[in-house]
């Protein structure tokens, strides 16, 4: 590998791959999506999938002097990540991880396929910090880290927009969110 390459992040594209699959199987599944209650579910789903392939291109070709917005990408993942493990109905595995029960109107159906999604993209993320951002300052993801409480408020607040929008415009993308009221 040459001193200015990251040899192609395959952490960060992983980290990156699983916030792609946690949002879009919110979308799936009938509970919307990050941002659809304030853009729609079409524009919401085209920019997370823009942003995620951008994302996960330049994770595979940008240099190790690119570290610094691949740090704060995969800090900001973290956060996300992290942000749902404490912010929303959870029990406590064997092992004393955190495992969600309900999420975002998903309900307890699907937490054996929300979790792993959700635990793959953070141990991505955490590995990609501690494996693939070396040359980035490393208060960058700690800054990031800080970003959680005003995420689960985001979280929140977005799925009680998401729920009136489910009442007044019902919708193939809000179905499961009809089902709450």
């Amino acid at each position: 590998m040459r001193p200015d390459r990251a040899a192609g992040r395959p952490l960060t594209r992983l980290a990156t791959a699983g916030l792609a699959a946690h949002v879009f199987f919110e979308l799936g599944a009938g509970v919307g999506m990050p941002a659809a209650s304030v853009l729609g579910p079409v524009p919401a789903a085209g920019l997370w999938a823009l942003g995620s392939g951008a994302l996960w291109r330049t994770a595979g070709t940008r240099p190790a002097s690119s570290d610094r917005v691949f740090a704060v990408c995969n800090g900001v993942g973290l956060a996300a990540v992290t942000a749902h493990l404490r912010g929303w109905p959870r029990q406590r595995t064997r092992l004393g991880l955190p495992w969600l029960r309900e999420c975002e109107g998903l309900g307890p159906e699907l937490m054996r396929y929300y979790n792993p999604i959700l635990y793959t993209a953070g141990a991505a993320a955490l590995g990609a910090l501690l494996r693939e951002n070396r040359s980035a300052p490393r208060y960058l993801p700690l800054l990031t880290l800080g970003l959680v409480p005003l995420l689960i408020v985001t979280q929140h607040a977005e799925h009680w927009r998401l729920r009136a929008i489910a009442r007044q415009r019902p919708g193939w993308w809000n179905r499961r969110l009809r089902r709450l009221d």
